[in-house]
């Protein structure tokens, strides 16, 4: 039978090929180091879980909850912002709980998109900015992932000639999963812009605050004026390592925000209330547990970089996210990421993000996620040696040199 209309304008998901097998060398009993799926390891912070679990036992809280969040936990992340950034956001208007950014962002883009509505997306970057759109019928143009002069003239060529005139410009950074990270003068500029053209501004900003250079991420909202155009993405699961507990946020524009929450209100009734309550007091915390996440991703990226890097497999050293963008070993690279990301899995038992999965431009690189002890970190570099080391010999029983590129 033929697919059906909205399954058809997506593309096979890579990283299943992956991840098929990933599982199927575990069955036979291999032992592999999984450096693909950004999951957090690190168990959520004791006085949030205990919190839950107080919580939970009140059974008032068993029924349905609020689907923009419950109004402590939308007064906790404008108090966040008010902290951490300077913008201060009114939680009756500009704030909505999300079931994490990913959420956020796919329900917001069934909020404003029309059939055929162009919106402007980084390539390569995090496959929901795109799909979101795709699902909902928009149009992607893509454009520059990196965060300097080189990021407008697209833009402007972009406007010049798209039918319809963008909706929507998408911004990543910290990028996933190229790890960049932007400055306020350049969010100055994009701003800038998205007032002159009219254009929405939707920001992801879900790594804030696992950064690694003493330098923290400024959000888009900073820049004076923003919060005209803009609505930007925020997760806990990252941040205090709460990935399955779904908790996220979208702040900004009140016309935005207002459009996002009438959308949830049909389809959710928000996280369960314990949840809410748990999050609303990690926001409220001294920051000491956020330091520590931040610590361990520090001291493995450090690790990474020195150990692949003496296998013959350079890393950049990622200023900020959990995750590090590696260019593919050269002797290698016209295989494509996937292919080359199938060879780690089976000739060294590592496992990690092809880089064609969050867009074309990334097909020369692999994602490498942050989340193995420093111990499996250094054994997945000692795989990775000794595969390079005897590829010469080995590659013609594993895929053909003449490869699908």
């Amino acid at each position: 039978m033929e697919e059906f209309h909205k399954v058809r304008r997506l593309p096979p998901y890579v990283f299943e090929q992956v991840n098929r097998l990933k599982a199927s060398a575990r069955a036979a009993g291999a032992d592999i180091i999984d450096l693909g799926m950004g999951n957090p390891d690190l168990p959520t912070p004791q006085s949030i879980v205990d919190k839950l679990c107080e919580v939970v036992q009140d059974p008032r809280t068993h029924r349905y909850s609020s689907s923009k969040g419950i109004p402590g936990l939308r007064r906790a992340q404008a108090a966040y912002y008010a902290r951490r950034f300077g913008v201060k956001l009114n939680p009756e208007t500009q704030v909505v709980a999300t079931l994490g950014s990913k959420e956020g962002f796919a329900n917001m883009a069934q909020a404003i998109t029309a059939p055929g509505d162009v919106v402007l997306c980084p390539n390569p970057t995090y496959p929901i900015h795109a799909f979101g759109f795709l699902m909902a019928g928009g149009v992607i143009r893509s454009i520059s992932v990196e965060p300097d002069e080189s990021f407008f003239p697209p833009l402007e060529r972009a406007v010049k000639h798209s039918i319809p005139k963008p909706l929507a410009l998408i911004l990543n950074y910290p990028s996933n999963p190229t790890a960049q990270v932007a400055t306020l003068d350049f969010y100055k500029d994009v701003i800038a812009f998205a007032k002159k053209h009219d254009i929405i501004v939707l920001s992801d900003l879900a790594y804030s605050e696992i950064y690694f250079d003493d330098v923290p991420p400024p959000s888009v909202l900073e820049v004076p004026g923003a919060i005209d155009v803009t609505v930007e993405f925020t997760s806990m699961s990252k941040t205090f390592s709460m990935p399955g507990w779904r908790m996220g946020f979208a702040v900004g524009n009140e016309r935005l925000i207002a459009a996002l929450t009438r959308v949830k209100s049909y389809l959710d009734y928000g996280a369960f209330t314990p949840i809410q309550v748990a999050a609303t007091q990690a926001l409220n915390g001294d920051g000491s547990d956020i330091a520590e996440v931040r610590n361990v991703y520090k001291r493995r990226r450090d690790v990474m970089v020195d150990s692949f890097g003496k296998a013959g497999f350079e890393v950049p050293p990622p200023p900020a996210t959990m995750f590090a963008w590696a260019k593919i070993p050269e002797k290698f690279r016209h295989l494509g990421s996937l292919e080359f990301s199938k060879l780690l899995v089976e000739k060294a038992d590592v496992a990690v993000a092809p880089g064609i999965g969050f867009g074309e431009q990334g097909d020369d690189y692999v994602r490498l996620a942050l989340v193995e002890n420093e111990h499996r970190i250094r054994q997945a570099a000692r795989n990775i040696k000794r595969f390079l080391s005897t590829a010469d010999e080995t590659m013609h029983n594993v895929v053909s040199l003449n490869a699908h590129r």
